[in-house]
């Protein structure tokens, strides 16, 4: 089963919370046991996962890549976003997930984030869902 979600971005980093929207796929999917997969087919943006509760992580975290992988590093790709392209090498852009129950295993505090490089932008993510039966075969 696969499913998709689209992602608006504003800024051009960016980390957007997906979990609600992974969580009703998997949800209306009707699989209560088996593997979730969320890919990203971006190559300046990626797949995350990271704590929900406190906001100030996602800009701990976009401030710190600014550091990382400046923008004005000195690239040679003529496009101006090699930044972006690196990230999204380091970040991935897919991640597996654990259905049981019916539901993502996730940890209490974590929550699964489209992460955006090159933005703003109209992304697309995918969402395959794989029931343990078909894993096992």
């Amino acid at each position: 089963m696969l499913q998709v979600i689209r992602v608006a971005t504003e800024k051009r980093v960016q980390l957007q919370n997906i979990t609600a929207q992974v969580r009703d796929i998997v949800r209306r999917s009707g699989v209560n046991s088996g593997l979730c997969y969320v890919y990203c087919p971006h190559t300046t943006a990626a797949i995350t996962v990271n704590e929900n509760a406190d906001p100030d992580v996602c800009s701990d975290i976009t401030r710190f890549i600014g550091k990382l992988v400046p923008a004005d590093f000195g690239f040679d790709h003529a496009e101006g976003n090699s930044d972006a392209h690196v990230l999204s090498s380091l970040f991935g852009v897919g991640k597996t997930f654990i259905i049981e129950q019916g539901d993502l295993l996730l940890g209490q505090w974590q929550g699964i984030y489209f992460s955006e490089f090159d933005g703003p932008r109209n992304r697309t993510v995918y969402v395959s869902i794989i029931k343990e039966e078909d894993v096992q075969s």
